[in-house]
């Protein structure tokens, strides 16, 4: 680690950020709608499993049916995913594999087998086994999912904050030295948290989209009807959680990644009473000159709404790019060092690092050994700023992280006006949805003669098209989140420990970018496709044999 990989191609490392990005990007089209779909699909088959009634069964297993072609898709990429550490980041996984395998081991041993035992019983098991046992597979299916979700975004989240390991210099590796504080970690419930709560809301959108659709066509009405009411409450329930973690996962970041915070924020000189920043001009193509500007332009806060946000108080502190760059001192007195100091701290450490295995080699005595191994403890904190050439680097690109920000946030907003909408509508509340209506025809978004119906089957068709519309937002949002977090704690494969130039494998770089465009080719080929069979299915609708689900 001391001199390792440092002159790698750049195009290697280019390369290969881009490939795993393209599938990580691809495989989380899948996973949300998976875990989206387990809650909708378990929901209806409780239904069934309480009343007894066929029609219950059938729309269970028509969501079901969904579930299970977009579940094949995401293991198909989620298998090439974890491959990549391996072949392309294998520096990374030699150095802290001991750590990053553990979560990784557990997710493919209990959740994925877990998926897979109750997956084949929720599908082939209707005739053969009891309806209780039958639901419990249901559900045991999408807890298997959301499991599965919880070790990878523990090994996602160690590499944003990485805590319960040591680095050993014998070994050259960063070995775990509590398993519980990495599986339990302030971090990582957050972001299982924040990441599972908008995975539900993709699936509520998706069942409502469908069912407004079949509602447009005027076909399946009961079965459109019912799942509307499930996917607007789940998604009303999933949208304020999301809000709420997200808060909560925004103060983790402060910690763990201020940096990323400011990012996100454009937040170029901080300080206490800071606002939240609700719109500015950042250049999406540039990077801003944020060492000569006071704050973005054009820059419309929220007063002392972004200190609340960080700390929980309105006048806390809160760091922007500069000062995290130039150093800075907090109201309760903790100083933070510069990046130039960080880096030099960090030379320090490479440097005892080299000298200690040397002097070891050549059978030096314990006081020698002891006083490199005590120069390297007391700046192995900053171990990865030695590998740091200029402190604006640590800078990550400004303009991804401020516009997919207030993208999540901004349709995060509009999904708990959209469902909040929907279960007015579809619940029939007469009071409210009476109101809602009139208001809407006063404004000219309804007709007047149908400002007092209520009945969710005979709204205009624009109203279904809407539903359908917001399909492709929720996606965007889903993947604006996670452009943030991985965006914002560039340059960094391990906060603080590993940069990305020493992570990468030693490859040439025209290896990558072939596989990278065979990789588009195959992710966008099996997108596609299951794009093609999902259509097909919902044009086809419930089996003929369940027909009989707008009669019951």
């Amino acid at each position: 680690m001391t001199n390792l990989l440092l002159n790698i191609d750049a195009g290697t490392i280019d390369w290969s950020r881009a490939q795993f990005a393209l599938t990580a990007i691809y495989h989380w089209l899948f996973v949300p709608l998976t875990l989206g779909l387990a809650v909708i699909m378990g929901i209806a088959e409780t239904c069934y499993y309480r009343t007894g009634k066929q029609f219950w069964k059938d729309t269970a297993k028509f969501w079901q049916k969904l579930f299970g072609i977009n579940f094949a898709m995401g293991v198909a990429t989620g298998i090439i995913l974890e491959f990549e550490f391996g072949t392309n980041w294998s520096n990374y996984s030699w150095f802290v594999g001991d750590i990053f395998g553990a979560p990784l081991a557990v997710e493919g041993i209990v959740a994925f087998f877990m998926e897979s035992t109750f997956v084949a019983v929720m599908f082939f098991g209707w005739k053969k086994v009891s309806r209780g046992f039958h639901l419990a597979s249901t559900w045991l299916t999408g807890l298997g999912a959301t499991i599965s979700a919880w070790w990878i975004l523990v090994a996602n989240a160690w590499m944003q904050c990485p805590v319960g390991c040591e680095f050993n210099p014998d070994t050259m590796r960063n070995e775990m030295v509590s398993f519980a504080e990495v599986a339990l970690s302030p971090f990582a419930v957050s972001k299982f948290c924040h990441t599972v709560t908008s995975a539900w809301i993709v699936g509520a959108v998706f069942v409502v989209a469908v069912s407004s659709w079949y509602l447009l066509k005027k076909r399946e009405t009961k079965m459109a009807v019912e799942s509307i009411k499930i996917g607007a409450v789940v998604g009303l329930v999933a949208s304020v959680l999301a809000a709420a973690t997200g808060h909560k996962a925004a103060q983790d970041v402060g910690v763990a990644q201020p940096m990323k915070l400011a990012a996100m924020e454009a937040l170029y000189n901080g300080g206490t009473d800071q606002g939240l920043t609700a719109i500015a001009w950042v250049n999406p193509f540039c990077q801003p000159d944020y060492e000569n500007l006071d704050e973005a332009p054009l820059r419309i806060a929220m007063p002392n709404a972004l200190s609340f946000m960080a700390t929980n108080d309105i006048h806390g502190y809160v760091p922007g790019v500069n000062d995290i760059l130039n150093g800075y001192t907090t109201p309760d007195g903790r100083v933070e060092p510069s990046i130039d100091e960080k880096i030099e701290r960090g030379k320090m450490a490479i440097t005892a690092l080299a000298e200690y295995r040397k002097a070891k080699a050549e059978g030096a005595d314990e006081a020698t050994l002891n006083t490199q191994l005590t120069t390297l403890k007391e700046n192995m904190k900053y171990f990865g700023y030695g590998y740091i050439k200029d402190k604006s680097e640590v800078v990550p690109f400004i303009p991804i992280n401020f516009w997919t920000f207030r993208i999540m946030v901004g349709l995060g907003c509009l999904f708990i006006l959209f469902f909040g909408a929907i279960c007015l509508l579809a619940f029939r509340i007469p009071l409210l949805s009476v109101i809602t209506r009139r208001l809407m025809a006063a404004i000219g978004l309804l007709p007047e003669t149908e400002a007092d119906v209520y009945d969710i089957t005979r709204l205009p068709a624009w109203h279904y098209w809407v539903a359908v519309a917001l399909v492709p937002l929720a996606y965007i949002a889903s993947e604006s989140g996670w452009l943030v977090a991985e965006f914002g704690r560039q340059p960094w494969t391990i906060q603080d420990m590993l940069p990305t130039w020493v992570a990468v494998s030693d490859l040439h770089s025209s290896s990558v970018m072939l596989t990278f465009f065979l990789f588009l080719i195959l992710f966008t080929s099996m997108l596609a496709v299951e794009i093609n069979i999902m259509l097909k299915q919902i044009s086809k609708g419930p089996d003929a044999s369940e027909q009989s689900i707008d009669n019951q």
